[in-house]
């Protein structure tokens, strides 16, 4: 497992095919903003 710190609007690219973003930190909480190809399947650990 990769663990990277990132701030706001700071962003990591996977296999030049995903890219996903900071777009919002607050009180512990994030937000992250995923782009990845429409064939690729992303799912959320919660479900």
């Amino acid at each position: 497992m990769l663990v990277l710190g990132r701030k706001p609007g700071e962003y990591v690219v996977i296999d030049n095919k995903i890219k996903v973003k900071v777009i919002k930190s607050l009180k512990g909480e994030l937000r992250l903003a995923i782009e990845a190809p429409r064939d690729i399947e992303i799912t959320r650990g919660e479900i």
